[in-house]
Formats: C-alpha cells, structure tokens, sequence
C-alpha cells in the first residue's frame, strides 16, 4: 500500500471550492476578492502536483484515459482562472461572480472524478510510488510560468 493522499487532496478540494464560493455567493458590491484569489492560487498549485507527481505513476499504472481527461479538464479550466483573476483585479466583481459560478460547476464534476477514480488508485499504488508527492503536498509552491497541461501554449 503506498502512502494514502486522497484525504490532503480531497481537503483541498472543499477549501478550494468554499473560498470560490463565497466569493461566488456574497453581494457583489461587498466582497473582497483576497480569499478569492488565494483559492484560485491553491487550485493553481493542486493542479500543478497532480500533474506533475501524481498523474505520471497512475498513467504507468494503465490510467492512460482517466488521466486524459483529467488534464483535458484542467486545460479548459486554466484560461477560466485567468479571466477570474483579471477580472476580480479590475475590480469587476459581478463578471468574476459569474465567472466563479462556471468554474464551480467544472469542479463539481472534476473533482468528483478525481475522489471516485483517481484517488482510490493512487492509495493502491505500490509503495513509494507517491512518496514524493506527499512530502511536497505542505511544501510546494506552483513554479513560476508552469502552466497545465491542457492548455495550448503559443
């Protein structure tokens, strides 16, 4: 049995989607976009470990598909974290509103996957095989300029 990561990453989901929801959910004229953009940051940084140390071994372990999807997912979910940030930053909060309600919708479906599928097996995995993502799961920062795998870079 490798070493168990879905309840760090599922806790992370729940605190990514309630500061995406509260934002989403408060009046437009009296919300303050910093817990805002400290979810999208976290949601930046989990995309990037999942892709980066625990997609790669459940792909070596045949979950070739599954991942394929994955990644699709973040890809179309990235620009949307752009227009998020650009949006709050400008201080247009009705659009970043609206906005946040699209990209809680992709995560509702995302992240159910994730905790269904992909999870599961990755706690199967033989052990070590996710041992640096563990340790790097408190520690990591999102490099800078690293951009999933699903987006089209120019």
């Amino acid at each position: 049995m490798s070493t168990s990561v879905s309840p760090t990453l599922e806790h992370e989901h729940r605190l990514i989607d309630a500061g995406i929801i509260d934002f989403a959910d408060a009046d437009p004229r009296a919300v303050n976009p910093t817990a805002l953009l400290e979810a999208i940051a976290v949601l930046r940084r989990h995309i990037y470990l999942e892709e980066e140390y625990l997609f790669p071994p459940l792909r070596a372990a045949g979950l070739v598909g599954p991942i394929m999807v994955m990644v699709r997912e973040h890809g179309l979910m990235w620009p949307l974290l752009d227009r998020i940030e650009q949006a709050a930053a400008a201080g247009d909060t009705g659009t970043a509103g609206q906005l946040c309600r699209d990209l809680l919708e992709q995560l509702n479906s995302h992240n159910m996957k994730e905790e269904r599928i992909l999870y599961p097996q990755a706690d199967a995995l033989p052990p070590g095989d996710l041992d640096e993502l563990a340790g790097l799961l408190s520690t990591a920062e999102l490099p800078a300029g690293w951009v999933c795998g699903g987006v089209a870079v120019d």
